[in-house]
């Protein structure tokens, strides 16, 4: 998933870009409102962690921005202010989480992932389609228990389309969500289309996937 960090202190927001990028996450980071609405408006993000006290503004501000947009982006704010009103009013501008400093890496990954469970509607850290189950967080798939070998980009190909199931997906979609939007000069060369090819060959061996459509001239979808 992509995800936008929101913060001004930048040895904290370096220490939460490097855990969740280990952890599998694109990352980018924004130091202030402004580069925020920035990224906000040129980039697919799928998640933004904004901190509320920036130099050049409230985060409330950049948050009721956002909604204003009816973008699905998740919210989860992460701030030093942890009064009750600054949490209820955090809340009832659109944010689907709040967590006050200071906090554990871990615990902002655990709630990051259920963000993420509630936004594509699963409930487990499973998934399944066609007899295939992923692992999210294990970074495994099998089929009828027969564990497949894929390569982490394969994986997360697979991961972020079925996610978004029944729906086109873009090559360039694939290429900031998967490589990040530092890769999007080249979102004309083929380097997609030989991931998901091998995919396919790896899928196709345990059974037929013609419910993994490639939309000419745009991108690929996975039907249910």
């Amino acid at each position: 998933m992509n995800v936008l960090i929101v913060e001004d202190n930048k040895e904290l927001a370096v220490e939460v870009y490097d855990f969740l990028c280990n952890a599998g996450y694109i990352c980018k980071i924004a130091n202030n409102c402004a580069d925020a609405l920035e990224e906000f408006g040129s980039n697919d993000y799928d998640v933004m962690l904004l901190d509320l006290g920036l130099p050049d503004g409230d985060g409330f501000e950049v948050l009721q921005t956002i909604r204003k947009t009816k973008s699905k982006i998740a919210v989860i704010v992460l701030t030093a202010r942890g009064e009750l009103d600054d949490r209820i009013n955090g809340l009832h501008l659109g944010a689907d989480d709040y967590l006050t400093k200071p906090f554990a890496l871990t615990e902002l990954a655990a709630r990051l992932f259920a963000v993420i469970r509630r936004i594509h509607g699963f409930t487990l850290n499973n998934l399944s389609i066609h007899g295939f189950l992923l692992q999210l967080q294990d970074y495994k798939v099998s089929f009828n228990e027969v564990p497949l070998s894929l390569t982490k980009k394969e994986f997360d190909i697979f991961q972020y389309l079925v996610l978004n199931k029944n729906r086109v997906i873009t090559r360039l979609q694939l290429t900031e969500h998967i490589w990040g939007d530092i890769l999007e000069i080249n979102s004309d060369s083929n380097f997609i289309d030989v991931h998901v090819r091998n995919l396919r060959k790896k899928l196709d061996k345990h059974t037929a996937i013609d419910w993994f459509e490639t939309v000419r001239n745009v991108g690929y979808r996975i039907n249910e």
